[in-house]
């Protein structure tokens, strides 16, 4: 119970995140990107990992070929808050944003 607790805390504050993104991409684009990453978590079974700091996103990261068009150095362990803003912030960085 305290696991789905603290995840559904980690997606409710992902959302706020998300909805509270700054300019540089269209608020719309940002918060439907944020989505689709937090989707695509769901559907990998990952969302209690990156809500856990769990997921080394250096191993989905290939500046060339995605899903993460970006160099992250091995040892990536990022916040789901982190990983929402970048989606709000820099969406063209993810492969399931375009």
């Amino acid at each position: 119970m305290k696991k789905t607790l603290a995840l559904a805390g980690a997606v409710a504050m992902a959302a706020s995140v998300a909805l509270a993104a700054p300019a540089q991409a269209s608020s719309n684009d940002g918060a439907n990107c944020a989505q689709a990453g937090i989707g695509t978590l769901k559907s990998l079974d990952l969302l209690q990992a990156a809500a856990q700091k769990k997921i080394d996103y250096s191993t989905l990261a290939d500046a060339e070929n995605g899903p993460i068009f970006a160099d992250l150095p091995e040892g990536s362990y990022l916040s789901l808050g982190q990983v929402v803003k970048l989606h709000t912030k820099s969406p063209e960085l993810f492969a399931w944003c375009s």
